[in-house]
């Protein structure tokens, strides 16, 4: 049976192709794909071949985030049945092959443009637990992307107040105003007067950076509260240049952070701040079935797989308003 998946050419160029249906090895599930998530910072990254996105040409099935049925079942897979939905790391493809221990099954209550964010949420919850947000702290949020506004209302469900968004983007600053965000600050040289202002005087208690630009690093740190915390939660494209680590980290002791998702967390058991992936996806999609994460609103683009073209087209063009992109792969 063929079956169809995205693939980069090459840098910044992408197309469909045609693929026979995979088989399961010992341990695997085949899934057919019903919606996958764009990724537009990652994914972007890797697309246009960024500062520390290495990627080789042709990427077939790129992406991260699947929501998809279960239609086969390798040798000794015995945790999921034939017609359940699962979610998984698999990519943009309408049948994939996957581990079964990289799956989750989907809460009966969720739905699947709800539960395909489940891999960005549980990127954006990582940061919030290793900042340890207490209630009423200050937060300020570097980045009105997925990530970012993800981070925010977790901040939010944390108790932070206020909860402050910046960008250099006026449409998603105003997107995020919408979002649940208590101040939209422009990043600007102005940004640390403006943080202060909204903070009673001093900066923010948590500052979380999740552009990815190394420019916003200094600027992170000089909106920082004496003693406060910076989460570098973007993966920074490219090096910073120019930081006064006495005047803005020594001096207010503050304390970074390093908040990748892959490198920083455990792997086999959760401790307070520090939980692994699996059991923060679990958390996300409890959170989604309970309707405490509102993902909906992030979805800016929805793409019939056949448009996946288009998609990654405006992806590349680096429009600001491209925020959840999903591809539905439902119908032939």
């Amino acid at each position: 049976m063929s079956s169809h998946r995205v693939v980069w050419l090459k840098k910044g160029v992408a197309d469909v192709e045609t693929f026979e249906e995979p088989l399961p090895a010992e341990g695997q599930v085949v899934l057919r794909t019903r919606v996958s998530l764009i990724s537009p910072g990652t994914e972007r990254a890797f697309f246009m071949g960024m500062p520390n996105a290495p990627c080789q040409f042709p990427t077939p099935a790129p992406g991260y985030s699947n929501v998809g049925e279960v239609v086969k079942l390798g040798p000794g897979v015995d945790s999921f049945e034939v017609g359940e939905i699962v979610v998984s790391p698999a990519g943009h493809a309408s049948h994939v092959v996957v581990a079964a221990a990289d799956c989750l099954l989907m809460p009966a209550k969720a739905r699947d443009e709800d539960a395909v964010f489940f891999n960005l949420a549980t990127i954006a919850l990582q940061g919030i637990r290793k900042a340890r947000v207490e209630l009423a702290e200050s937060v300020l949020v570097m980045g009105a992307g997925p990530i970012g506004l993800l981070a925010m209302q977790l901040a939010r469900l944390n108790g932070a107040l206020p909860v402050l968004v910046a960008d250099k983007d006026e449409g998603r600053l105003k997107f995020a105003l919408g979002f649940g965000a208590d101040e939209a600050l422009v990043a600007n040289d102005k940004l640390q007067e403006a943080v202060a202002l909204c903070c009673e005087g001093g900066g923010a208690a948590v500052v979380i950076e999740a552009t990815g630009s190394p420019h916003a690093i200094v600027p992170a740190l000089q909106c920082a509260r004496r003693l406060g915390r910076v989460v570098l939660l973007g993966s920074t494209r490219g090096e910073t240049e120019k930081v006064n680590f006495y005047k803005d980290v020594h001096q207010k002791g503050i304390t970074i952070i390093g908040a990748h998702n892959g490198g920083s967390r455990p792997r086999h058991e959760s401790s307070a701040a520090y939980w692994t992936a699996r059991d923060d996806q679990r958390a996300v999609l409890r959170l989604l079935a309970a309707g405490r994460l509102n993902v909906q609103s992030l979805i800016t683009h929805r793409f019939s797989w056949k448009e996946a073209v288009q998609a990654y087209n405006i992806l590349a063009s680096g429009d600001g308003s491209a925020q959840g992109m999903i591809l539905d792969w439902r119908k032939e």
